[in-house]
Formats: structure tokens, C-alpha cells, sequence
């Protein structure tokens, strides 16, 4: 007997994917809920997993492919067939390295999906690799690092080993192609189109960091003992531009049709870090938590974003969005707002610089802040009064407690 695997429902407003990589091939053995395909949506990739246990029968789709929801992808076939009974030397490995992830010492560090396929392909015993993420935890690069520390077999028999590639002719030149993801080709055609649909203007100021630093500098040990998390920069910031926000309503609006729509909450998007490309989850209700909270929440963001374990509701919406290219080294950037949202407020590195304070020219820890939004519903004025609203709370951030 066979069961159909078919294309789950993919969130709101989501009908079809594309198959990004089939990771059980026809006659392998599959367990219930085993990961069995991955899918690349428009906003994140969803692991399909087994719906029963079994063998891998044919795949329907091929990677490339579009699959609509409901559409069926493969199908499973009952019992564990020779596939399971007689494993060829490779899958008998793959099995053995399985088996050793589910070893009670390494169960102590749980294994995502995105994490035991790398440990499955790469042969390698998750028990001897250290983890950094959170709790000790292997990360996705934790694994590609010890994969590429690991030393190369050696050939079974010098006359089995392969003749060594042909050098490259002298000043050849060459091209690779590589299909865009769905994710890619989303973003791109979202840029675009708030190129073309916004009036697009971006604002700059910037802000002394010597006082956030100094309380980083002086509480870090303390906040990461008492919250389990460290404290950066991201939750002042988040915290000054709710702040900000409350003041200049028209920066966290939005136009629909002929009208615009003013919120009384603030739900952050977060530019992280993810295997594809940057992903933007939400910080929900921003407005109501303290520092530690959105350190928190923007730590798990993260960490499940290199897992590759996001879920795509936890990417929806989103009232305005942070994005700090800081992290890559970017002195000044014009970031491109991400429709239906009318600003975005960039960051970027810190760096000592000459300023005057007092009549004395003082070198200080400065970051240029970049504020794009559409014109059609943010004033210039609105967006200085917002970008002043922010520097005077990262400059002084007693204001974030007293709500000045």
C-alpha cells in the first residue's frame, strides 16, 4: 500500500512552491515526520516530512519544479523493503551516523532538521563536534566547519585513485549559472515594485554611541546571567524607535487605496542572516516589551534562522522594519522600504570620529542612521523629527525609561 505525499498548506496567501531539494531518493527508508523534501516558498524553505513511516517510492516532481498546494510529490511505500534490510555501504554509514545523533549523549543537543541532513551528507559524529548555539546546540555552520577541519579519505589503492584534472588553458575564463531561488526572485520583484510604486526618499543623521556602549560595557555580565541572553545594540535601537514611533505616527502607517491606516502597536521587522539570503521575522507588539525581551526574541530569530526552522508566520506583517548592515562592515546605505511598510531604518558600523562637544573636537564612537520612506505619506519634517526622537534616546537612553 502507498501513501501520496502532497504539497501541505503554506500559509496565508501562499499556493504553490518550488522543489528546492529532495532529501530521500527512491527506495530509501523513511521514518514518520523524517524530513523528506524541502520547498522554497516566496518568503521561507518548509521541510516536508514522511506522513508514515516506510520506503521512498517515485518522485512526482523534480527539483526546479513548481508544485501547487495539495499536489501530489512523491509517494511512500509500506513496509521497510530491501532498502532498509541490505543498505548499500554508503547508506549503511549514513544509517550508523543517524543512529549516533540519537545516542543519549547527543541528544543533550537536539538536532534540527536543517542540521542532521549536514551531518547525514558530511558522515560526521554530531557527539564530537562542540555547538554554539544556544545551550550548547549544533548550528548548521558548526557542522560545515567541522566538515571542512575533517581530513580527506585516503584512496583505497594507489591504482584506484583518479587521474588528476586537466589544468585550465592559460587565461581561460569562465561562467556558472545558477537559478534563482523563489525566495530571490521574491525579493528582487518586492524591491522593484517599491521603487516603482513609493516616492522614495531617505533621510540621514547620526548618533553618538558612547553612552549605549558604556552601559553595554558595564551591565553585559550581569543582563546575560539574569535574561540567558547578551545585550547588544538591537534592543536599544528597537526600544528608542517605538519610542520615535509614538511620537511620528505617520513613519509605522501605511497607505491602502485612498486611505491611510495608523496603528497603535509596532510589530518590528528584523533583518537576519539565514543559509539563502536575509530573512525578515517580526517582533510582535515591540511597543510592550522590555530590552531583554526583545533580545530574546531577536536572538531565537536568528539562531532558528540558520537552522533554517523559521516559520512563515513568524514573517508576516510587520509595521516597520530594522535593518543593520552594520554587522557587514557598511559605513552609509539608502535601504529600500518593503511595501506595504512606508519606512525602514538602517544601521550601520560604529567607528571613531572627530566631533565637537562643548568647543572641543573629541573623537567619539558615531553610526550613521539612514531613514528611507515614502513621501507620499512621510513629510521630510516628519522623518527629521523621527531620526532626532531616536538619536536623543541612544544618546541618552535614560529617556527609554522615563518615556521621553
Amino acid at each position: 500500500m502507498a501513501t501520496d505525499v502532497k504539497v501541505p498548506v503554506l500559509g496565508e496567501s501562499i499556493s504553490e512552491a518550488t522543489i528546492g531539494e529532495w532529501l530521500k531518493q527512491p527506495g530509501d527508508a523513511v521514518k514518520a515526520d523524517e524530513p523528506i523534501v524541502s520547498l522554497e516558498t516566496d518568503k521561507v524553505a518548509v521541510e516536508v516530512p514522511a506522513p508514515v513511516a516506510g520506503v521512498m517510492g517515485a518522485h512526482a516532481a523534480a527539483v526546479g519544479d513548481t508544485v501547487t498546494v495539495g499536489a501530489v510529490i512523491a509517494v511512500i511505500e509500506a513496509g521497510g523493503g530491501a532498502a532498509a534490510a541490505a543498505p548499500a555501504p554508503a547508506a549503511a554509514s549514513a544509517a550508523a551516523v543517524e543512529a549516533k545523533a540519537a545516542e543519549p549523549e547527543a541528544s543533550e543537543r537536539t538536532l534540527s532538521p536543517a542540521v542532521r541532513r549536514v551531518v547525514l551528507e558530511k558522515g560526521l559524529d554530531p557527539s564530537a563536534i562542540k555547538g554554539t548555539g544556544k545551550d550548547g546546540r549544533l548550528t548548521k555552520e558548526d557542522v560545515l566547519r567541522a566538515a571542512e577541519a575533517k581530513p580527506a579519505a585516503a584512496p583505497e589503492a594507489e591504482d584506484a585513485a583518479p587521474a588528476p584534472a586537466a589544468a585550465a588553458p592559460a587565461g581561460e575564463r569562465r561562467e556558472e549559472r545558477v537559478r534563482m531561488t523563489r525566495l530571490r526572485q521574491t525579493v528582487a520583484k518586492r524591491l522593484k515594485e517599491a521603487q516603482n510604486t513609493a516616492a522614495m526618499l531617505t533621510t540621514f543623521n547620526d548618533v553618538d554611541m558612547s553612552a549605549v556602549m558604556e552601559a553595554r560595557s558595564k551591565y553585559k555580565d550581569l543582563f546575560e546571567k539574569k535574561h540567558g541572553v547578551r545585550l547588544g545594540f538591537m534592543g536599544f535601537f528597537v526600544k528608542a524607535a517605538c519610542q520615535a514611533l509614538k511620537d511620528v505616527p505617520a513613519v509605522n502607517a501605511a497607505i491602502e487605496g485612498d486611505e491611510i491606516v495608523y496603528r497603535d502597536y509596532v510589530d518590528v521587522s528584523v533583518a537576519v542572516s539565514a543559509p539563502t539570503g536575509l530573512v525578515v521575522p517580526v517582533v510582535r507588539d515591540a511597543q510592550t516589551m522590555s530590552v531583554a525581551e526583545i533580545e530574546r526574541t531577536i536572538g531565537d530569530f536568528g539562531r532558528r534562522a540558520k537552522d533554517g526552522t523559521l516559520k512563515m508566520e513568524e514573517m508576516k506583517g510587520g509595521t516597520f522594519t530594522i535593518s543593520n548592515g552594520g554587522v557587514f562592515g557598511s559605513l552609509m546605505s539608502t535601504p529600500i522600504i518593503n511595501p506595504p511598510q512606508a519606512a525602514v531604518l538602517g544601521l550601520h558600523r560604529i567607528e571613531d570620529r572627530p566631533v565637537v562637544r562643548d568647543g572641543q573636537v573629541v573623537v567619539r564612537p558615531m553610526m550613521y542612521l539612514a531613514l528611507s520612506y515614502d513621501h507620499r505619506l512621510i513629510d521630510g519634517r516628519e522623518a527629521v523629527t523621527f531620526l532626532v526622537a531616536l538619536k536623543n534616546a541612544i544618546e541618552d537612553p535614560t529617556r527609554l525609561l522615563i518615556d521621553l
